[in-house]
């Protein structure tokens, strides 16, 4: 895939640090229960960790109880990118950000009781968050 921001390995190891480059290069995944970003309850805008390109906001989260950030769409369906995961022996949907690559997490059809019926279950350490009025 072709994406609007490419770096060397080492550039975004150098950047992202050894445990968000853990996550957003090599899809790995944090702990449950262990991402800042899990409680986070302000208006605001949730963004790509490696680009800051915009992913989801924060009036589609909502708390599924699986212990990472869950949103039911993204900001823009072009933001995302959605991939077959074959990992770990099943089949999963990834999700990864549009304008650079980076893993962000799975999408799952459980978001019960949502608009979209989706669950995009992302690693707080893939997302950073800024604060809005709205």
């Amino acid at each position: 895939m072709n994406y609007d921001v490419n770096k060397s390995e080492q550039e975004w190891l150098e950047e992202l640090g050894p445990e968000r480059y853990a996550i957003l290069r090599k899809a790995g995944t944090e702990r449950a229960w262990s991402g800042e970003l899990l409680d986070e309850s302000r208006a605001g805008i949730y963004t790509c960790a490696a680009c800051n390109a915009e992913l989801f906001k924060s009036g589609t989260k909502f708390d599924s109880g699986c212990g990472w950030p869950s949103f039911y769409e993204s900001v823009r369906p072009e933001a995302v990118e959605l991939l077959e995961d074959t990992s770990l022996g099943m089949v999963r949907t990834e999700v990864r950000c549009a304008n650079c690559g980076s893993h962000l997490g799975h999408v799952f059809p459980d978001g019960f009781g949502t608009p979209t019926g989706d669950r995009y279950c992302m690693n707080s350490l893939s997302l950073n968050f800024e604060e809005t009025s709205e």
